[in-house]
């Protein structure tokens, strides 16, 4: 937060059922007593008459030999199939050489498919090789450019170049955002005299803690109806910057001093003789402070919104988020403001 002063001189996812029985076809007829016939009985042939063959001359052979059937009525041996079940059955010459090419087109097929795989892999491996080399390597430790860049504006030892008004205030307008009016920039102002931008006990305060420099500007509002005087004071450290900061409150409130407008010419009389609004932070060793008149000298009221965005353009978004941001990390954004002040 800013602090603002409001007083009236300065101012912010099928089978068969179980049990069942099969039906025999015919009547069994009554049961026999005694053992139970065979359940599947031999058939009963009739008998034919077999007439001897003739007894052959020659030797006759012993008894108990079983008699060779005549050659004639053997029957040949392709005339009747055997009837072998199905899986002892020999195998047919037509299946067997079938499965053989089966097994040698599967083959074939498995070779083919390995041979494209090792000339994909060989087509594959010289990229794989090269795009590594191909590829600059980034430095193993490269720091960030917040890093290399980051200044330290703590103090004036680490920060010892002075500030500049084209620095502060580069040119005739000041844009604070995007498709926003600017603020006139009437007159800039780089001092080393740092009372010529305070009177009584605030400028001996200023001189007593340090302070070497200032650099201020007078502007006009972009509606034209305030005028300003905002800049920053270069301080020694940020300890002394904050003893500035709560010791201006207590100045302020007693009437023992005061900002000091700064006159650019015809109609900004009021900047010296009008009641006014005023406020300040701190970053760093700096302090920055904004003072807000009408310019028609008519005393500002208090709480008025139009003042307070007047105050936080110039004090938090110009000269801590721009100007003094830059200068601590060269360019990038986004710290947050070191020591922020209050609002009175």
């Amino acid at each position: 937060m800013v602090y603002r002063y409001e007083s009236d001189e300065d101012a912010f996812e099928g089978r068969p059922r179980p049990g069942s029985e099969l039906s025999t076809i015919g009547d069994a007829g009554p049961a026999h007593a005694g053992p139970s016939p065979s359940r599947f009985p031999t058939p009963s042939l009739p008998r034919t008459a077999r007439v001897a063959p003739p007894t052959p001359p020659g030797p006759v052979p012993p008894r108990g030999a079983p008699p060779f059937p005549p050659p004639a009525t053997r029957a040949p041996a392709t005339t009747q199939p055997l009837n072998l079940p199905r899986n002892r059955r020999a195998p047919e010459p037509g299946r067997s050489g079938g499965r053989l090419w089966q097994v040698l087109i599967g083959g074939a097929a498995v070779l083919v498919l390995l041979a494209l795989c090792g000339l994909a892999g060989a087509a594959l491996l010289p990229d794989g090789i090269s795009r590594p080399k191909a590829t600059p390597s980034l430095p193993a430790a490269a720091p960030s450019p917040s890093r290399t860049e980051r200044q330290d504006i703590d103090s004036r030892d680490t920060d010892p170049a002075p500030l500049t008004a084209k620095e502060v205030f580069a040119g005739r307008k000041l844009t604070i955002g995007d498709g926003e009016e600017p603020y006139a920039v009437l007159k800039t102002q780089s001092s080393a005299n740092c009372p010529t931008a305070a009177t009584d006990e605030v400028a001996d305060l200023l001189v007593r803690l340090g302070c070497n420099q200032v650099i201020r500007a007078t502007l006009r509002s972009p509606d034209e109806e305030y005028l300003l005087t905002a800049g920053l004071f270069n301080l020694t450290d940020l300890a002394t910057a904050q003893r500035v900061r709560d010791r201006l409150r207590e100045l302020l409130d007693g009437r023992e001093g005061r900002f000091r407008g700064m006159p650019a010419g015809d109609d900004t009389e009021a900047l010296t003789e009008a009641p006014s609004r005023v406020g300040w932070q701190v970053r760093g060793h700096y302090l920055a402070y904004c003072l807000v008149v009408r310019a028609d000298g008519k005393p500002v009221k208090a709480g008025d919104p139009k003042v307070r965005e007047v105050l936080y353009d110039l004090i938090e978004l110009h000269l801590d988020k721009k100007v003094l941001e830059r200068r601590a990390t060269g360019g990038s954004t986004g710290q947050a403001t070191t020591a922020p002040g209050g609002t009175n």
